[in-house]
Formats: structure tokens, sequence, C-alpha cells
């Protein structure tokens, strides 16, 4: 991006990463004489005009009303009008989202009108367009008026908007971002954040610009083709091709299948369907592995019940509900991979009440459908290979078994021969791969995929699914037409991801990890603040290279301050959701004047706290927080371009390790931060106050 005589705060709105992405090489000056906020060229030049002085809140506001335009008046034989309403569309929506009510500048009062449900009366566009004409090279209104642009707009307006928005679309209100905080539920967003540190994949991660400029190519694609009346066909196309790259990156056959899916807590339901489509009318015995250390609503799922109030699709459920079409009569059954005192069970006692399990089922007359669970919240793996393997020996229909891997740490070859061995396997692109939250698949095997010919979806699945998720297969005419846009979306964010984790080597992934696990490990270990959960190695067959044969979710216990004693005892599960939190959180001004106060302000966001039993919590279940290695880690931030890998990764190590300080001193501060309730935010504290204005990355470490 060509910045020319532009003013500090306007150079600071032109680094943000989000417009970075958005603007790529366009040339973009400043000429203060023009009234205009901006104004786009016949060389699609942006000028930004006087009122882009006021602030840099405002300022980013109308720079990305300016990019979209300039970018849609680009496309061949578009209607400039019709782009100038569109840009007007995901400007009014991009404000929603950045601007502070008090920052929005007067006059533009067409914003009302292109934020609503709805397209405006062909009237009221009308009035619009000539308050945007001036904006773009000179334009003639539509004779005929506005009636026939206005169908084309209500066509294209579930498509128009910033990426980020859509995003948060199609999952469901974990989604949603907090207007205080800038966040959403599991305290990330869909814009990149390069200034933060970002080690929580084991729950969900903000995007990277990588990520992001995937999502953001996808959405101008589906905005160009609906521009041209070819927005259904290009929808389809987006969610076949995200079918296909998906089936590519897992090796999958043409007779297998993928059913995309907003979360792993979806997959469970749909593996639950396949799996009653072969059971012959038998009830199916559900087994789940360590349900406390999968999604919250599994259990729910694995039933056939409605996980959440709300689902992907937005339709309001009652939680708890058997969904229709589900029968009524599917028995839930559960193995813990943990004692009571929250230690590890014995690998052999698992794989024992598994196969109990799946025979007692079986001689009831049940069909049953067994989870292999790799890996756990904390990085467990379980039942063994040798079990599983015995139980598909059964005389006459071997049960179903799907392999929970929606943490997606093992190779792809892994999920291969889980395939080759007839089980269904589900993914994510949102944990290890560092893609947007909800974003999941349910890879299937032949002889699963091959059940869709025959059988039918059960009718309540309409609620959660388009028909467009599943393979084209006559199972799938109950469901309802289309695509689930914000899920095409995130999908597309974490191929991006997927994509350059691919281009590294098996070799060189396994030595980087290897690296930054050995000395983060040591660091933990190191501390008086932190108990780290022991984590067997996985145990999967040997494979070249491999480096999926070592955890890499370090999970710990944090020391409780307050309490007595000389030994170890652990913060409670809702302290250490507090300190969660107030990673994320600019804690720079809770901390007296002789504390780090640089390092009370970094942003750091970790995995949110898994519920375990303690022995040095008699009151209640402790909260273990997750440091984790993601495929970023590996492939590296885009914002860490220019750095060669050995820096890249010193600079890697060294951000883990200040979250372990960061650890020690908000446990120094407790009772002044706690007092505080102080919230996470988007960004640091000197961002926040100049409304969005951003700062450069992070800094490197101190050597």
């Amino acid at each position: 991006m060509l910045a020319q005589q532009l003013t500090q705060d306007l150079i600071l709105v032109l680094e943000r990463p989000d417009l970075r992405v958005i603007a790529g090489a366009r040339r973009i000056a400043l000429d203060p004489a023009l009234q205009a906020p901006f104004r786009v060229g016949a060389d699609g030049g942006v000028v930004l005009g006087a009122p882009c002085l006021a602030s840099p809140g405002v300022a980013s506001a109308f720079l990305r009303h300016a990019l979209e335009l300039a970018r849609l008046l680009e496309i061949p034989s578009v209607d400039p009008v019709l782009a100038g309403l569109c840009a007007a569309r995901t400007a009014a929506l991009f404000r929603a989202l950045d601007v502070a009510e008090g920052s929005r500048p007067p006059g533009a009062e067409w914003l009302a009108d292109m934020a609503g449900d709805a397209p405006p009366t062909a009237a009221r566009l009308g009035v619009v367009w000539g308050m945007l004409a001036p904006l773009q090279p000179a334009t003639e209104a539509p004779a005929d008026g506005f009636a026939a642009l206005r169908a084309l707009l209500a066509g294209l307006w579930p498509l128009l908007g910033p990426a980020e928005a859509l995003m948060a679309e199609g999952g469901d209100a974990r989604l949603a971002v907090d207007p205080a905080t800038g966040l959403n539920h599991y305290g990330c967003s869909h814009r990149p954040r390069p200034w933060a540190v970002t080690f929580a994949s084991s729950t969900a991660s903000s995007l990277s610009e990588r990520g992001f400029a995937g999502a953001e190519a996808a959405r101008l694609r589906l905005v160009t083709e609906g521009m041209a009346g070819r927005g259904e066909a290009a929808r389809a196309a987006l969610v076949r091709e995200l079918h296909a790259r998906i089936a590519a990156y897992f090796h999958l056959a043409d007779d297998e299948g993928v059913v995309l899916a907003p979360s792993g807590t979806d997959c469970e339901l749909d593996a639950l369907v396949l799996a009653a489509l072969a059971s012959g009318g038998h009830p199916v015995s559900n087994i789940l592995l360590a349900p406390e250390e999968t999604g919250s609503g599994v259990p729910l799922a694995a039933k056939g019940c409605h996980f959440a109030n709300d689902t992907a699709l937005g339709a309001q459920v009652r939680q708890g509900g058997l969904i229709d079409g589900f029968p009524a009569d599917t028995m839930l059954l559960s193995v813990p991979l943990r004692g009571p005192d929250g230690a590890l069970r014995p690998a052999g006692d698992v794989d024992r009440d598994c196969a109990v399990l799946a025979r007692q089922a079986r001689a009831a007359g049940r069909h049953v459908l067994l989870h292999r669970l790799d890996l756990s919240k904390t990085g467990l793996l379980a039942p063994g290979m040798a079990v599983l393997d015995g139980l598909m020996a059964w005389d006459g229909p071997p049960p179903d078994i799907v392999v929970d891997a929606c943490q997606a740490r093992l190779d792809p070859c892994r999920v291969r021969d889980y395939l080759d061995r007839g089980w269904m396997v589900m993914v994510t692109g949102s944990k290890f791969f560092t893609g947007p939250p909800f974003c999941g698949a349910l890879l299937l095997p032949a002889r699963v995929a091959a059940r869709l010919a025959d059988g039918r979806l059960p009718a309540g699945l309409a609620q959660y699914s388009h028909r467009g998720a599943w393979p084209d297969c006559p199972a799938g005419q109950v469901l309802p037409v289309g695509e689930n846009i914000g899920l095409a979306l995130r999908w597309s964010a974490a191929l991006a991801e997927m994509t350059a984790l691919q281009a590294i080597p098996r070799a060189v992934v396994r030595d980087r990890l290897d690296r930054f696990l050995t000395v983060v490990e040591q660091a933990i270990d190191a501390s008086p603040d932190l108990a780290r959960l022991p984590a067997p190695a996985p145990l999967r067959p040997p494979l070249a290279d491999a480096w999926d044969a070592r955890p890499t979710i370090l999970s710990f216990f944090v020391r409780d301050p307050a309490a007595p004693g000389a030994s170890f005892a652990p913060l409670s599960l809702e302290d250490a959701r507090a300190l969660y939190r107030w990673l994320n959180t600019d804690l720079s001004r809770l901390v007296p004047p002789e504390a780090d106060r640089a390092l009370a302000g970094l942003l750091c966001h970790v995995g949110q706290p898994v519920p375990l039993p303690h022995a040095g919590r008699a009151d209640g279940l402790a909260g273990a927080l997750r440091l984790s290695a993601g495929a970023r880690l590996v492939s590296g931030e885009p914002s860490h371009d220019g750095l060669v890998p050995d820096r890249r990764m010193d600079r890697e190590i060294g951000d883990a390790l200040r979250v372990v300080a960061k650890i020690g001193l908000i446990l120094r501060h407790w009772p002044a931060i706690a007092g505080a309730a102080p919230v996470q935010t988007y960004a640091p504290y000197p961002v926040m106050d100049a409304d969005v204005k951003l700062p450069p990355c992070r800094s490197d470490p101190p050597a």
C-alpha cells in the first residue's frame, strides 16, 4: 500500500492488518482540500479527503468503504451504480463493527438505510445514490429508476458485508462479537490481532492475515459473481470446492465423502445419523470417551438432542429436546479417562471398559457407535488400536467407529489410515490449524458414504444443515437447498492455513514443534506458580519424521495465591477462567508503577480452562489452562515475514515465556486486578484509546 503525504494517524490506519490485506498495492493519497470523505478515481486509486482527518476511527471506516468501492468498480462489465450501492452496504456494516457511536460522522444519512435487514425501497435507493455518487467517477443514475437494481440487491443482500461480519454467521451465539470487547465468546476475533500473543489453538484462534485473506478472497468472489447474476451458482461452486480441497488434504478417494459442519458437536450429530442408517432398525448405543474433555454439548448431540437453544441456521430450539427424526432409544455410554482425583486411568482399564460396553450393547441387540478420541482437550488418546481392531473382527455387522480428531493434531496420513479401516473421522479447521472457530467436517469412508444412497436423513437435521454441506445424495433431499456462507468463509480461512502448513516438510514441522515444546515445557516445570499435567505421548503406529508423536497441548494448573500453606493448591475453575480472561487483557493501568507494565499490557490468548478434579481443591473443580502449539507456529505468521526461521522461532518461544511471566505478574497483583474486574479487548489500551488506531506488530522479545 503506497501512502503519500499522509498524517501519522492516517498512516497508522493504513497499517491496520485487516485494511492492509484488503488494500494490497492500491495507491492511496490524501487531499485535505477534498471535502468529500474520499474519492475513487478512474484508475482505481483512492484519494482521502478532509473528513478523514477527524479521527482514526472515522478514517478507517471511510477507507474501508473506499477500498470496497474501488475493488467492485474494477469488475469487468459491472454496473457502477450497483457497485456503489453494494460497497455502501459493506461500509455500513463495517461501521457498525468498527466505529464507536460517538465517532460516527454527521451527514452520512444513508448508513441506516444500507445497514438494514433488507434493501431500502427503490425510491429511497435513488436518494441514497445521490449521496454516494460523488465518491466515484461520474456515473448517471439509471433512466428507468431503481426498481431493477433493488431486485438485484435483494438477492445480494446476505452476501454484502465485511468478511469479519459474515464469518460470525452460520454458527451459534458464541460467534457473536461483544461490542464492549471486540471479541467473541472464545476471546478471539475474525480480524487479525498480530500484536497479541496467541497459543490458544486447543480452543480457538483469531485469524492471521493469511486466514483473513483467504476468507476475503472467497467473499469477493461471491459478491463478484452475485453482481453478475450468478450468485446461486457461485455459492454452490464455492462449497463444492471446499469439499474437494478438504478431501484432497486428507487424501480421500472418489467414493468417500465430506460433510461440512459448523462445529465438532454438529459432527457428532452427523455421525449418529450415519450410524443409525446402518443399524438395521436396532437402537444405537453411543460410547463416548471422556465427554468432559470434548465439547460441552457433545453428550446431548450424542443422544440426538438439541445441544443449545439455537442452531447454526438460526433455528430456535429447546436445549436437551430430541431432534425430530432422531430415535428416542439412543443410549449414551461413557468411559472416563481420569479417576475421581484427576489422575489418568491406566490405558488397559480404559480399553477393557470400551470392549465390555460394546459387547454388552451388542448382546442386548443394539448397534454400537464407538468413539476413538484423538485427541482430548488435554491431549489424551484412547482407546488403543488393538481393542478397536478386535471389535471390528466381530462375526456379523461390525460396530461403527468414529474418530474424534477435532483437535486435528495428527498427520493426514493417520486420517487416511482411519478411513482405510472404514472409520468416520471428525476434523476441524479451527483448532491445530488455527482457522476461525466453528468450521468442522466429518470425513466418510466408502462403506459409510454408500449409506447416503438409500437412507434418509432425519427431518430435524434441516434445522442444522443445508443440502450443500453433504455429498450429493438422495438422503439429503430432506435438507434445505443452499449453503452456509459463514461456514464457507471460515473454511476458506482455515484452508489457507492448512495449505501453508502442507508446504512445510514433515521433518521441519517435527523439528520446529520439538524445539518450541522442549523449551516451554521446561519453563512451565521451572515455575513455582505452575504444575504441568502429564500427557503421555500419543500411541500411534511409527511414521517417518512423524511430528504428531509428541503432545502439542501443554496443560497446567496455576497456584492459587490465596491458598494457605506451602503445598500447591490450584486455582478454582472460576478463578482459572478469570485468569484466562485477564491474560487476554491490557492490565497495564491496574498494576503499580514499579511493576512491569509492558508485560501487564501484553495480550496473551491461551486455551480455555478445562474443569478437572485436584487433590488440592476439596471445595470443587480446579481449572487447567492450556498453552498449545498450532500450525502457524510452524508455517509462520504473515506478520513475521522477513524473519529467518530460527529468529522467528526464537520470537515464538520468547512470547510463550512471556505468557508464563504474565501469569506470575497477575498472581502477585491478584487482589487489585480482581477488584477492577477488567474485560478482554481486541487491542491494547493505546489502540482502544485512539478508537481503532493500531500499533505495529508485537516487538521482539528481549534477548
